[in-house]
């Protein structure tokens, strides 16, 4: 729930219906919302604790009694979190989606449910650290006069690994074996994604490892993953979403309805109930 905020930092105190959210639960509060500035951690902090104000107003004016729960890893709810729990479970409803919604949402995102691409692939690694430049240089230069050797002869690829590669597959020829995309580096993975079978990088691929030339031996494409075995991961997500977008609808609405000072949370007239 993100809910836009103006007028956080202003000398005036900020109250919730009279009551007075004070400047040390503010900063102390801030620490749990990191954010690219100072101002904006600030910001996120009040509305936080404003929102959590609305809320706990709302659940004692509805009179509302719940005991805490414990959860799965034992963290133990104070008085006022379960308060908040039972108001929203009980002003919350979010129907369970339908198997069309299901079955919509699936044939749109396909690309999500596909099993990963798998590479057979090989490669040759000259280590280097990044924090030597002259043995960084060096390592460089070597990665360079080995690819071009094997760009003149390929099926010295294998030998070439023998004799140089830093990575202990090079005693086998620099052979991989079968790898998907994050089972590797970014740019290992993206260069994977460029070669055709049997091609080899013309020029070493930097990592964090060093430089690496590189051998698609073959690619097999993932495959699209049934609906049966995933709608009930689509269905999670689709009440996630709807509980979160009626969530903030109710929270606009209190705000709406309550006088609120020294902050400005926008968006609330697009909910006002009249």
């Amino acid at each position: 729930m993100t809910i836009a905020l103006e007028g956080a930092q202003t000398a005036a105190p900020i109250t919730v219906n009279g009551v007075e959210i004070k400047r040390a639960a503010i900063s102390q509060e801030t620490q749990h919302h990191p954010s690219a500035t100072p101002d904006e951690a600030m910001q996120c902090g009040a509305t936080a604790l404003v929102v959590r104000e609305l809320l706990l107003q709302e659940a004692r004016r509805q009179d509302l009694r719940a005991a805490p729960e414990v959860d799965e890893r034992g963290r133990r709810e104070s008085k006022e979190e379960a308060l908040i729990r039972a108001l929203l479970e009980r002003e919350i409803a979010t129907p369970a989606p339908t198997g069309d919604e299901i079955t919509r949402y699936y044939a749109s995102n396909q690309s999500r449910f596909r099993s990963p691409d798998l590479y057979e692939a090989s490669h040759i690694l000259i280590a280097a650290r990044r924090d030597d430049d002259a043995a960084f240089a060096a390592a460089r230069a070597k990665a360079e006069v080995v690819a071009a050797d094997i760009i003149e002869c390929p099926d010295n690829f294998a030998g070439m690994a023998q004799a140089f590669s830093d990575c202990p597959s090079g005693r086998e020829g620099g052979r991989l074996g079968q790898v998907c995309e994050r089972d590797v580096t970014p740019e290992f993975a993206e260069t994977l994604r460029t070669l055709t079978a049997g091609e080899v990088t013309i020029a070493p691929i930097e990592t964090p490892y060093g430089f690496h030339i590189i051998r698609l031996d073959r690619h097999q494409p993932g495959d699209l993953l049934p609906l049966d075995l995933v709608a009930g991961r689509i269905a999670g997500y689709l009440s996630a979403r709807s509980e979160r977008t009626a969530t903030a609808q109710f929270v606009a609405r209190l705000v709406s309805a309550a006088k609120i000072c020294g902050i400005v949370l926008a968006g609330a007239e697009t909910h006002r109930v009249f």
